[in-house]
């Protein structure tokens, strides 16, 4: 290699990933770096050689057009792969609702019909500022529980280090009997209560055609940037042991591959 060819490679920028998170949401993502989001974006990151820089917003409704589609960012995290105003990846885990109790009560509740459900206070996630459902509060409406149910904001107290652990806390602290949690969050703040807790999957995985329990998760990337895309996809398979490796850490159920 010529010197002046040397000198050019290393006078070369650096590559340069933009990623849009949410500063304050774990345990996806933080400011901190403390999420399995972040994580998984390092690992991306330097696969591809690149330095992450990125770009903190609220996940919220219209966070992707205001971000990733209004040239931001190259890359979001953690969205469904289905979701057509973006290139989505192929899915880098899967996950499942599921139930959150007290452990050694006696109270493990894998089903919507268990009679159980028509006498305990129940605990379950409200998405948005608009108050829609998140499909276990469907499920629960459908057979009629609904007197007995207590809502609690998946964006929660936003000012608060972690808002989304309200609703695991209310069980931890017996202000709930169950509660029925997006499986992240449950894995993750489960680990972190003064008492044990214990998690079932519910069952089945659709409560009906329309109406599921089990989602994949992908990242989302700019339809037009294929190039993009493919590589993440290839790093995605590459790392797979790696990355599943990271989501148990953080306490996820996962199925098994």
């Amino acid at each position: 290699m010529s010197l002046l060819l040397a000198l050019l490679i290393a006078a070369a920028p650096q590559r340069e990933l933009k990623v849009c998170a949410d500063p304050n949401n774990l345990p996806f993502s933080n400011k901190a770096g403390e999420g399995f989001e972040n994580k998984l974006v390092d690992i991306i990151a330097k696969d591809l050689d690149a330095k992450v820089t990125y770009v903190w917003w609220a996940q919220r409704r219209g966070n992707v057009r205001e971000t990733l589609n209004a040239g931001l960012c190259d890359l979001i995290p953690g969205v469904g792969p289905t979701l057509e105003m973006l290139g989505t990846t192929r899915p880098y885990y899967r996950s499942t609702y599921v139930s959150v109790v007290r452990a050694g009560r006696g109270l493990d509740i894998a089903s919507f019909d268990d009679p159980r459900l028509k006498t305990s206070r129940i605990g379950v996630q409200l998405v948005g500022d608009d108050g829609a459902n998140s499909p276990p509060a469907h499920a629960l409406a459908r057979r009629g529980i609904t007197g007995n149910v207590r809502g609690y904001m998946i964006y929660g107290d936003y000012g608060a280090p972690a808002p989304q652990e309200e609703i695991v806390r209310a069980v931890a602290d017996g202000e709930v009997d169950v509660a029925f949690v997006w499986g992240p969050v449950a894995g993750y703040f489960a680990q972190r209560q003064k008492v044990p807790l214990t998690l079932t999957p519910v069952t089945p995985a659709f409560d009906g055609p329309q109406l599921p329990m089990l989602f994949d998760v992908s990242a989302g990337i700019r339809k037009a940037d294929r190039s993009l895309k493919r590589e993440v996809e290839e790093i995605l398979l590459r790392r797979a042991p790696e990355i599943r490796a990271l989501l148990l850490s953080y306490g996820l159920p996962v199925p098994t591959p």
